[in-house]
């Protein structure tokens, strides 16, 4: 961290492709804690991320569009938190859709079957 306040603006950024993961982009914003990150991250309509865990809290934040995960259909706005080591997904993109996400450690072995 550093001491003075930074900025990116929304088209500033570099989004970043996931090879293992067609059609998800992320665009790092920042390290919260060693190994945690906040970032965007956009899914083409049609994209699914299948179910997964982290060694770490994650906490999300639909920015836009429309992604069902968790049993429930997910719109602008909703909110959603899984602790540690809880089975999450599969997100899939009704929509394109863009999330703000933080997690608070390292991603972990991402895609394992959990």
């Amino acid at each position: 961290m550093t001491n003075h306040q930074t900025f990116t603006d929304p088209d500033a950024g570099t989004w970043l492709r996931i090879d293992r993961l067609p059609g998800v982009e992320l665009m790092p914003l920042a390290q919260p804690v060693p190994d945690g990150s906040i970032h965007r991250a956009r899914l083409v309509v049609g994209t699914t991320i299948p179910v997964h865990t982290h060694p770490a809290d994650e906490f999300v934040l639909v920015l836009s569009g429309t992604v069902e995960t968790g049993g429930r259909r997910c719109g602008a706005g909703t909110f959603w938190a899984t602790p540690a080591g809880v089975r999450q997904g599969p997100h899939a993109a009704v929509t394109d859709v863009e999330l703000l996400t933080m997690r608070l450690g390292a991603m972990g072995a991402f895609g394992d079957n959990p």
